[in-house]
């Protein structure tokens, strides 16, 4: 088959997480061996609007699939609404312009819901795409699993299972923030692996009544110390009810101000309730950081080799997802705009409920 791609530009954008590198390589030398021109741009689509694009070679590529982090870097610029000299201004012509003088045939946008929404805005305005779901909190629809959720569900259970020693040593009941702004994945697979007592979810606002109820119940069966999972999205059943929502945050920082960590929050709550010693800690990007795991390293080489694959073919405007064994290419437009959440039926908080762990509320399955 012919090559219908001669030139594609990669770019990674949003939080850095562990396997961007590994799906650089993954695309990069597919297309290298396809005969494509691969091209890097820097810091994301900031890069894209300020041309700063360098040349990619098999030596660029070659020794980074256990790297952490981008070494294209990255940033949470849209190009709709990109600050220049301190104005906010739509550059979407600019980077359209930018990726034809450079002979651009394809984009290629590795992130989270945020970069399949600017891609699409991008092929709106004429630029042919491919993306490649990106984030630790596993929330991009139409795919079954994100790269870089393994890796951190990996850090985060660590975390748990480190937590326990001291919580057991001090007769303590110990809050773990764990990353999700408007999704529970990662707090819930954690929690599950590192066998928290409570896990709360962005999708179950919790009643902290039940929670200090089940807590005391442990102490009254001699389980003198307790392990409580958090997302950073979790909020209870009375914020809930006036109205605020766990995606009201798009990062840790909202207008300048740094926002008080959930887990110190939840903390206060139970102590004050309960009367029992608390202690907190949030993993924050701790998360983000590290060399992937196995799982990641092989997800991303594979989602990485099959956007080489519809590269070649010129399958344009889809998204790389992971359905089932199998490395799909889905329509840009089922992705953009959309979050998966953790249903209430799902299997996770089934086997959860099973283990006696509280989720903040009961569930009917």
């Amino acid at each position: 088959m012919k090559n219908k791609t001669k030139t594609v530009g990669i770019l990674t954008s949003g939080g850095d997480c562990p396997g961007l590198n590994a799906a650089i390589r993954g695309i990069a030398k597919a297309a290298m061996q396809q005969g494509t021109k691969v091209v890097g741009i820097q810091d994301g689509f900031r890069g894209l609007v300020e041309n700063r694009i360098m040349n990619l070679e098999d030596k660029d590529v070659s020794g980074i699939l256990t790297h952490g982090g981008t070494f294209l870097g990255s940033s949470r610029d849209k190009p709709h609404k990109m600050k220049m000299g301190g104005v906010q201004m739509d550059m979407t012509e600019v980077a359209v312009s930018n990726a034809r003088k450079n002979h651009l045939d394809c984009l290629i946008c590795l992130g989270g819901n945020g970069t399949q929404k600017n891609a699409m805005r991008l092929h709106e305005a004429g630029l042919d795409v491919i993306t490649l779901p990106k984030t630790i909190d596993n929330d991009v629809a139409e795919t079954d699993i994100t790269f870089g959720f393994d890796s951190a569900m990996a850090i985060g259970t660590e975390a748990i299972d480190r937590l326990h020693t001291t919580a057991s040593s001090h007769h303590r009941a110990i809050v773990c923030e764990i990353m999700g702004h408007k999704a529970g994945w990662l707090a819930l697979g954690a929690g599950i692996a590192g066998g928290a007592d409570v896990i709360l979810l962005p999708e179950i606002p919790y009643n902290m009544n039940y929670v200090v109820d089940h807590l005391l119940a442990r102490r009254h069966h001699n389980k003198r110390f307790s392990i409580i999972a958090v997302a950073e999205g979790a909020i209870s059943k009375e914020e809930a009810k006036s109205g605020k929502k766990s995606d009201d945050l798009e990062d840790e920082i909202v207008e300048g101000l740094i926002q008080e960590p959930t887990a110190s929050r939840v903390a206060r709550e139970i102590q004050q309730a309960a009367g029992i010693e608390v202690r907190y800690t949030s993993l924050g990007h701790v998360q983000r950081g590290g060399s992937p795991t196995a799982t990641d390293r092989l997800l991303c080489t594979r989602m990485g080799t099959k956007a080489g694959e519809l590269m070649v073919e010129g399958r344009y405007n889809v998204m790389v997802g992971l359905k089932g064994d199998t490395c799909e290419a889905v329509p840009l437009e089922e992705v953009a705009g959309k979050t998966k959440r953790v249903p209430l039926d799902h299997r996770w908080l089934k086997t959860a409920v099973l283990v006696d762990t509280c989720l903040g509320d009961k569930l009917k399955f």
